[in-house]
């Protein structure tokens, strides 16, 4: 069998192709989970600022721009919930992930307590 000068022998031809054929796929798979994972964190960070503000809001006595401000936050699609059980309150806000539908249903959700104000 011949070898070439400083290459082992055998023949190689298309053994790049092939490993390209089989790594490509891994990594573009592993850049959307990569992308699937930002895209939930940066969900969960908009309604965790949301709840926070519309807690804060629904404390110091300003309830009609609680639901407004928090989907205003969360971004488009978002729920908000209040319940005020006298000397405190919370809100809770929840919102689909956006772009990671082959999940399945990844919700982001988050929840702020306030002490009332007088």
């Amino acid at each position: 069998m011949r070898t070439r000068a400083g290459g082992r022998g055998g023949d190689e031809r298309g053994s790049v192709t092939a490993e390209l054929a089989i790594g490509f796929p891994v990594v573009v798979l592993a850049l959307v989970a990569a992308l699937g994972v930002v895209a939930a964190g940066s969900a969960q960070l908009r309604c965790a600022d949301a709840a926070r503000a519309g807690a804060r809001l629904a404390a110091l006595g300003q309830a009609g721009d609680v639901v407004s401000s928090a989907q205003r936050l969360a971004g488009e699609g978002a729920s908000v919930t209040v319940a005020d059980d006298g000397s405190w309150t919370t809100v809770t806000v929840r919102r689909a992930v956006p772009g990671v539908g082959w999940l399945g249903g990844l919700d982001a959700s988050a929840s702020a307590s306030a002490r009332v104000e007088p």
